[in-house]
Formats: structure tokens, C-alpha cells, sequence
């Protein structure tokens, strides 16, 4: 039976990026909400000897998700799911739209795609270093759990904790941070649940990468990049890279962490105060 890797936002950007890392023995399948762009991607893949297949997602919608599980798991036996699907604070939407993308979307990928996986698999969840820039006081555990018992009532409390913050980019912002702050945890929760299976879980979290959602956060959201090691921003192929590292079955005793591929930049603005002029 074929392996197939599953690439959640692969239309383009770092999960492309991802999808072009991975051993050519593989299927690839790239989900995305346009079409489109999916097509396109698609084109390159196969143009660099892939064989690679688009299915139409969204991640805030269970059941759509839940198609897309059922059809990876049609095409073979589904060894890697790499979820890269996420918006950011710059792009179109509200704080509830962040958290229902971000957060559930994640809470649906993990538990859909564990029912088709078996022993030997992965999941890596994309959070980002911006849930590293939270206070340890607005983290609350116990509202994260109600994403799995009463959805309403996450989004609310989370709504309703991100609207402390003033302006929309900034409160935006904040429901942003709650949002990856919570894939880090789920991938954690979901590691030791999924662990027995056999299913390894891990999350990623990148700084800011030079992709269109990159550049659209650069000027608000772009005070970390003075306190990265190189100064600079990422590139999409580096976090592929390292994406598709984290993702590989030889990586097997790589579990219920975060990886933090940021350049730096958060330990330079907690640990190194390392801003410079």
C-alpha cells in the first residue's frame, strides 16, 4: 500500500514549501480552500516528479475536514500530516474567525486524521513564536480544554479575553497569540493521548517567514525580527525543510514538543535583550 503525506494549507507558502521536502515515494495531498491554488500547486509537485492530488478544506468546518481524512486515507496508508492552515492578524476576519481557523481547526485535524492513522505515523501542528509572547497569567489551561467539550464556550471566553487589548489589529492580535498558544498545548495533550497508538505528535512554531501572510504581518506584527540572531525574516524553504525533518517517521522519538524555528528571536527578546539600533 502507498504512503501518503498529508499537507493541511499546502496551497502554498511554508506548506508547499513542506510538500516539496518530502520523499518522491510518497503521495502528496494538498488541501486548501481555493481550488485555484491548489491546482497551481499541484502543477509544480508533479512538475518535480510528485504524484500529488488537491482536495478543497476547511479546517473550522469538522466535517470537511473529516472528508478530507476519509479521502487521504482512500489513497493509501497516510503516514504524515503536516496542518500549515492558519490566518493571521493582517488578513480579513475577526477574532472568533482566528480562533475557529487556528485553534478548532487543529482540535479537527488531530482527532479526524488519528481515526485513519496507524502506528508509525505523525502529526506536526503549526503554531508560532507568537504564543510564546503571552503572559503565563492569561493562559488558562482549563479554558483551553473547552475546546473539545463546548466549542461555544471556547470561543467565547477567548473572544472575551482578547478583547482586553485595544485596537482591532491589536486585539486581533492577541486572539492570534491565544490561538498558537493553544496549538502548542493541543499537540502536547494530543501526543500523550495518540502515543499508544503509535501516532507521534509534535507542533512547530515559526517566526516570521517571508511568504504573502508573512509580509502582510511585516509592519505591525514585524518588532521580533531585530531580535533574531541573523536579523531577518525566514524563508518559506527553510521551515519546509525543517517542516518536512520534523515530520519524517526517522524522527520517531521526537514527541509532545514545540519546535521553535523563529531565528532566534524569541530567546533574543526574553533571554539576550539582544535589540539593536
Amino acid at each position: 500500500m502507498a504512503n501518503v503525506c498529508v499537507v493541511v494549507g499546502g496551497g502554498s507558502g511554508i506548506g508547499l514549501a513542506a510538500a516539496k521536502c518530502m520523499p518522491k515515494d510518497k503521495i502528496i495531498v494538498i488541501s486548501g480552500r481555493t481550488l485555484k491554488k491548489l491546482e497551481g500547486a499541484i502543477e509544480e509537485l508533479k512538475a518535480l516528479g510528485y504524484e500529488a492530488y488537491a482536495k478543497t478544506c476547511d479546517t473550522s468546518d469538522r466535517e470537511s475536514v473529516r472528508e478530507l481524512a476519509l479521502y487521504a486515507a482512500s489513497l493509501g496508508s497516510v503516514k504524515n500530516v503536516i496542518n500549515s492552515a492558519g490566518v493571521s492578524p493582517a488578513m480579513k476576519g475577526t477574532q472568533e474567525g482566528i480562533l475557529r481557523i487556528n485553534a478548532l481547526g487543529t482540535v479537527y485535524v488531530n482527532q479526524e486524521f488519528s481515526k485513519v492513522m496507524e502506528a508509525g505515523s505523525v502529526i506536526v501542528d503549526v503554531a508560532s513564536n507568537s504564543a510564546y509572547v503571552l503572559p503565563s497569567f492569561l493562559i488558562n489551561k482549563k479554558v483551553y480544554a473547552l475546546a473539545e467539550t463546548d466549542e461555544a464556550l471556547f470561543l467565547k471566553k477567548l473572544v472575551k479575553k482578547s478583547n482586553l487589548a485595544k485596537g482591532e489589529y491589536q486585539r486581533k492580535g492577541f486572539a492570534y497569540s491565544l490561538s498558537k498558544n493553544f496549538v502548542v498545548w493541543y499537540a502536547q495533550k494530543c501526543a500523550f493521548e495518540y502515543g499508544k497508538n503509535g501516532i507521534r505528535v509534535v507542533s512547530l512554531s515559526p517566526g516570521l517567514i517571508a511568504t504573502d501572510m508573512g509580509n502582510l504581518e511585516k509592519e505591525e506584527g514585524g518588532m521580533l525580527i531585530p531580535f533574531s540572531a541573523e536579523e531577518r525574516m525566514g524563508k518559506p524553504e527553510e521551515l519546509g525543510f525543517a517542516l518536512a525533518t520534523v515530520a519524517d517517521e526517522r524522527n520517531g522519538y521526537l514527541a509532545g514538543v514545540d519546535v521553535l524555528c523563529d531565528g532566534g528571536s524569541t530567546n533574543g527578546m526574553k533571554c539576550f535583550k539582544k535589540k539593536r539600533k
